[in-house]
């Protein structure tokens, strides 16, 4: 009875070492993923703001600091068309290219809509499924059909596969909203 205890006692301190080694690995990659979203917007000269400008267009380097998300940043590039504006429950079309922020990726392309038949699509403010939280934010900026932005997505705004993996992305996208 006694080699029992002692081999139960045995896994479950081996089971807590795994436990404290995997939280201490999800911080350490979390840090790491804080230091690499910092070092992107210092050598992409971007100028964080917090305060979405009332006019357009934006400065060209000029990124909101999203309220409410850590690390999100969204720069508008062109405003759209504003005879429509985006409604929740719209389905939206997106055309985007999403990027590392590695020093040697930034400018190569990790994936991308451009060269396909069809845009990714969701619904707006319901879909978190297709398209990840920092996208939904960015639709909201972005406000009418035809817009354009760029967005820096850390992992707790991204896909499930990149929660994961803590992975932060940069994405340029443009959306549409068919009518029907």
């Amino acid at each position: 009875m006694k080699h029992y205890t002692t081999l139960i006692t045995g896994l479950l301190l081996l089971m807590m070492g795994v436990t404290s080694c995997n939280q201490n690995s999800y911080s350490a990659k979390r840090k790491e993923e804080d230091k690499l979203i910092a070092d992107f917007i210092q050598r992409q000269k971007i100028n964080v703001i917090y305060e979405e400008p009332e006019d357009t267009p934006w400065g060209e380097k000029d990124y909101l600091k999203v309220p409410g998300y850590d690390d999100l940043y969204f720069h508008l590039d062109d405003p759209g068309d504003d005879s429509y504006t985006v409604k929740e429950g719209n389905k939206i079309l997106v055309r985007y290219i999403r990027y590392t922020l590695n020093v040697v990726a930034d400018t190569s392309r990790y994936m991308t809509t451009n060269e396909q038949a069809y845009a990714t699509e969701f619904a707006y403010g319901i879909d978190y499924t297709t398209a990840p939280v920092g996208w939904h934010v960015a639709v909201k900026y972005m406000k009418h059909s035809g817009a354009s932005c760029k967005i820096i997505c850390p992992s707790k705004q991204g896909l499930d596969a990149e929660k994961s993996s803590v992975t932060p992305y940069g994405y340029d996208m443009q959306i549409k909203i068919p009518r029907y």
